[in-house]
């Protein structure tokens, strides 16, 4: 399978938190790394998400926010802090790539060339990339 979402993760369903409308779909991704996304409580069904199944989460580059330091509230649950390990500047854009501990995780954001000034982002320092569960999109191989 190919996509576009520069954001592409893998793990077993570890919690399931049913809704009405929506299902909370805990992901583990990694030894304390967890991804959290909201799908409806019908694509749950199709996709027969249970506990253990392995699912693929995907989150495009645009969706990631990126936070530096540790001041200010925020209510996206998924949270990544990393290392910025690269940086490539477009006229508008720019394309920052973080590294979760232990660099076998990595999320990319798309964030204005100005953004990346006004933040201070620059390789090797810390960073957090900050996503809506709501932006995570969930797939199940059968």
């Amino acid at each position: 399978m190919k996509t576009s979402a520069r954001n592409q993760f893998a793990g077993p369903v570890t919690a399931i938190k049913e809704g009405v409308v929506d299902t909370e779909i805990t992901v583990q991704l990694a030894p304390g790394l967890e991804l959290t996304a909201i799908v409806t409580r019908e694509s749950a069904e199709n996709m027969n998400l249970t506990m253990g199944r392995d699912v693929l989460a995907f989150v495009k580059a645009s969706s990631i926010l990126l936070l530096v330091g540790e001041g200010g509230s925020i209510s996206a649950r998924n949270r990544f802090t990393g290392i910025v390990t690269s940086i490539h500047h477009g006229p508008v854009n720019a394309e920052v790539t973080i590294s979760m501990p232990g660099g076998r995780h990595v999320v990319t954001a798309v964030i204005t060339d100005d953004s990346v000034k006004r933040l201070g982002l620059v390789e090797g320092n810390s960073a957090t990339a900050v996503f809506k569960a709501s932006s995570v999109f969930l797939a199940a191989v059968d």
